[in-house]
């Protein structure tokens, strides 16, 4: 507040003393510098900064830059109209008692034939014509400097907003996913449990890897592959204790990719969409094959399972769509995702991220 008012009164003394400036040059220029002149625009810039300030207080209190566009313009124009004029009044009363007026002033005043009133308020629109101007720009620079200012602290709100939804929007889906996840980790150790209990034992540690993994994933918005890649490699271990020979697991991983970032617990739901909706489908069971290349300036992520697309497409797990929630929220079109039927009997799931330069 007290930043405002300085920014205010400061810009009142440089355009008030501008104003000074320019009349006493003009003044100078034309060898009318006397006594009068100074009384003169001494009463003229004392009416002028009162009368503005008094427009800037009626502005603040009326509440007028908080209305439509058309109202400010029309109660602008009023206001400057009216200001004009009542100080032009004064001014007339003040330099006509001190004997100031100018010859041409005074010959409107006494002009024969027409009232004393009438001419006074000639002399009285007369000089207002030049506050109205005055008032008109200063007016035009207080609006502006308002209207840019409001803009601008919209645009900041607006990316406030932006960055605060998109924050809330990532959180939701990491929300989302780990219980997604546990939820289907639990049902493939509850299958063991009477099955086969030391297998159980063993996924339970499984498990608690992995769950210790996602834990520490949810506190950024990207982890390392090699990171991601071993809580893919935990789950696929547990769910290869449930479907045993029914699972084929394959990696083609190149090392170099190993460094670069990936929403954390992106790739294990890919997998996972893959053992649920391709290999559990399927009664001889199949293959899951997890592929991280380079291609064309992007880093590949990609899936592939034995299975048909349909299931896919008719499932409505969250899996999928979060996938392509999180890639849009974080890279923009900068990333895409795609599934897609690659023969008949395998499904592909293809990731392409940006390739982000690795700090050595």
């Amino acid at each position: 507040m007290r930043n405002t008012k300085e920014q205010y009164w400061l810009f009142q003394l440089i355009g008030w003393g501008s104003f000074t400036l320019i009349n006493t040059f003009f003044a100078f220029s034309f060898d009318k510098l006397n006594q009068n002149f100074f009384w003169r625009l001494g009463i003229f810039l004392a009416l002028g900064i009162l009368c503005s300030h008094l427009m800037r207080e009626i502005i603040t209190r009326v509440g007028i830059l908080q209305k439509s566009l058309n109202k400010q313009v029309f109660q602008f124009l009023v206001l400057t109209f009216s200001l004009a004029i009542f100080t032009s009044f004064v001014n007339v009363e003040i330099i006509s008692k001190l004997n100031l007026l100018r010859s041409e002033e005074q010959g409107i005043l006494d002009r024969p034939g027409v009232s004393f009133f009438v001419n006074k308020i000639l002399l009285i629109l007369s000089s207002g014509f030049s506050y109205f101007i005055l008032y008109f720009i200063w007016s035009l620079i207080y609006f502006m400097y308002h209207y840019v200012t409001k803009s601008r602290k919209q645009q900041l709100d607006t990316l406030r907003l932006e960055s605060l939804v998109k924050e809330l929007e990532l959180q939701t889906i990491k929300a989302h996913i780990n219980p997604h996840f546990i939820f289907n980790s639990l049902n493939s150790i509850r299958a063991l449990v009477d099955e086969n209990p030391q297998r159980a034992r063993a996924a339970v540690t499984e498990l608690s890897n992995i769950l210790r993994s996602s834990m520490q994933a949810d506190k950024v918005e990207t982890v390392p592959l090699e990171k991601e890649l071993n809580i893919v490699k935990d789950y696929l271990a547990l769910e290869n204790m449930r479907f045993e020979d029914r699972l084929r697991i394959e990696y083609d991983v190149d090392e170099d990719t190993l460094d670069q970032p990936v929403p954390p617990m992106m790739l294990q739901t890919l997998v996972e969409n893959a053992i649920k909706h391709g290999i559990s489908q399927q009664i001889s069971g199949g293959v899951v094959k997890v592929i991280s290349d380079f291609k064309d300036n992007y880093h590949e992520l990609v899936v592939q399972n034995t299975g048909y697309l349909n299931g896919f497409k008719n499932s409505e797990g969250f899996g999928l769509s979060s996938t392509s929630n999180r890639l849009s929220l974080l890279y923009g079109e900068k990333a895409s995702f795609e599934i897609k039927q690659l023969t008949p009997n395998l499904v592909e799931a293809r990731v392409q991220l940006p390739v982000q330069p690795i700090k050595p």
